[in-house]
């Protein structure tokens, strides 16, 4: 018989987690917990963004508009500005009195001097005509102003030589006189469009006269619109020599001005070559003004919107970081017996702030992308309205939702410590 000796059956052994074990709270899991807190109560997540939405959106769409308004601002003033030079004699232009101590008129071929000039396409001179009383315009002769229907009351005469009507950019009925008329000092004139709906004049075709003072003129065109001086759309224009010999030379107070319409990026150059051009001895009898830089008008536009907007852009991400900071406080008050069970179980003070504080940067960054989106079709949009062409600056558009992800991790610093401090014995007693 033989004997075996029974094994010794040992007890089984659990091993514990030591006092001090370090707990691990994985990306994966982080994320998961964030989305079910803001999935929780959708519809609170979704007003709490709402601040941070009409934030980052004011902030885009001011930069955004800002910079189309201002791209258009300059597109429009190079078209139409940029091209005209004004040029005026030194006494009404605001000379230093020092010149050639002649009458300070234009020469009689002021256009034809100035039109050799490269890079100009039309010039003239006008000025408006002085006689001892107000000249009365009319249909008819002897009749007063007011008197009768066809009586256009008192209006300004203006002398102009033919490359002036060319050089304002008319929209016109009929014809504008032309060299022809000035060199013969026809009688002829032509009238602005708002005194010819007060004189009855609809059409040339017949030739109709109006009489300054009992002076008969025909009428060969009526301005509908001028890009230039809007004041012949009131006035009756006639040509320069008949002005001088029915009223006389401008007198020396007489403001008389020459308008050059140049070829795109001449004007600085012919505001430069003008005066010599129109009296190369004495060049100070005049004073050419070139057009204002559209790049400094485009600047100061943009610094003025921009700093007005973005201050209530400002004051929107103010409002929005509030609204993200109150709805996390709200959140960890509700959930503290939630905290304090996940602390019972082994989670550390930094796991709980870094929840809390992965949502409301979570609310900010989905705030911040909506809001861009926005703010881009609403400056589209406008841009399409208005015929524009959009200008988004990728450096604006790109880190606005980061914007919204700062606002929100700002506001939820101050709930998620509030957060960390919760003792889970104080917790599970609530």
């Amino acid at each position: 018989m033989t004997l075996r000796r029974r094994p010794t059956i040992r007890p089984r052994t659990t091993t514990l987690p030591t006092v001090g074990h370090a707990s691990r709270f994985a990306l994966r899991d982080l994320l998961a917990e964030t989305l079910a807190g803001l999935t929780q109560r959708p519809g609170r997540s979704l007003l709490t963004m709402l601040g941070t939405v009409l934030g980052v959106g004011a902030f885009v769409a001011v930069l955004g508009l800002t910079s189309t308004v201002s791209g258009q601002i300059g597109h429009r003033f190079t078209v139409l500005d940029a091209t005209t030079v004004t040029v005026a004699t030194a006494s009404s232009g605001g000379g230093d009195g020092t010149g050639s101590g002649e009458p300070r008129t234009f020469p009689a071929d002021a256009d034809a001097r100035i039109g050799r000039l490269n890079g100009v396409v039309s010039a003239g001179v006008w000025w408006p005509v002085t006689t001892a009383a107000q000249p009365v315009i009319a249909g008819t002769p002897g009749v007063r102003a007011g008197t009768r229907p066809d009586a256009g009351g008192s209006a300004q005469v203006y002398a102009a030589s033919p490359g002036l009507l060319r050089s304002v950019r008319p929209s016109v009925r009929g014809a504008l006189f032309d060299a022809f008329h000035d060199r013969r000092a026809e009688h002829v004139c032509v009238l602005g469009g708002t005194l010819a709906g007060r004189l009855g004049i609809s059409r040339v075709d017949t030739r109709p006269a109006v009489f300054v003072d009992d002076v008969a003129y025909t009428v060969v065109g009526i301005l509908d619109d001028v890009r230039q001086v809007p004041e012949l759309l009131t006035a009756v224009t006639v040509p320069r020599r008949t002005a001088e010999q029915v009223y006389g030379p401008p007198p020396a107070n007489t403001p008389t001005k020459m308008i050059i319409r140049t070829r795109l990026g001449a004007a600085p150059l012919i505001a430069g070559q003008a005066a010599v051009a129109l009296r190369p001895a004495h060049p100070r009898d005049f004073v050419a003004t070139p057009p204002p830089n559209p790049h400094e008008l485009r600047d100061h536009v943009e610094v003025d919107l921009t700093g007005l907007f973005l201050v209530l852009a400002g004051i929107c991400l103010v409002i929005g970081m509030v609204g993200i900071a109150n709805t996390t406080f709200v959140a960890v008050l509700e959930r503290t017996a939630e905290i304090g069970l996940r602390r019972a179980l082994g989670a550390r003070a930094r796991h709980v702030a870094a929840q809390f504080l992965t949502e409301s940067t979570a609310l900010g960054l989905i705030g911040g992308l909506v809001g861009t989106a926005l703010a881009v079709a609403a400056v589209l949009a406008v841009a399409l309205a208005e015929n524009w062409t959009a200008v988004l600056d990728p450096a604006t558009v790109l880190p606005a939702p980061l914007i919204g992800a700062g606002d929100g991790l700002l506001a939820g610093l101050y709930p998620s410590v509030r957060a960390a401090r919760i003792e889970p014995q104080e917790a599970l007693r609530r």
